[in-house]
């Protein structure tokens, strides 16, 4: 799920982490593996947003889902692994 501004923002105040940013020379690299995302560097590794099922009160959320986790203490190498829903949900508002 490519998220916008506004999206990212909201997942950066519920969710510890650092996105990647659009013209990083990695993204090509990390679309072609794991899809058309916005992704994100955290303490767990590499993670997405993937949406999740919008609350009866309207609220539109998503779920982190790490898809690969740092091989080494010195989080300088990522071993990818099947994707991995986390139990970060990430409410971005009231869907319209």
């Amino acid at each position: 799920m490519k998220l916008t501004s506004a999206q990212v923002e909201r997942t950066l105040s519920q969710f510890e982490a650092e996105p990647i940013p659009e013209d990083h020379p990695m993204v090509p690299e990390l679309n072609r593996l794991f899809g058309e995302h916005t992704f994100f560097i955290a303490t767990n590794g590499l993670n997405i947003v993937e949406p999740a099922e919008t609350s009866r009160s309207g609220i539109e959320s998503g779920r982190v889902v790490n898809l690969a986790s740092w091989s080494s203490g010195n989080q300088t190498s990522l071993e990818p692994h099947e994707s991995e829903p986390t139990d970060a949900v990430v409410a971005f508002g009231i869907q319209h």
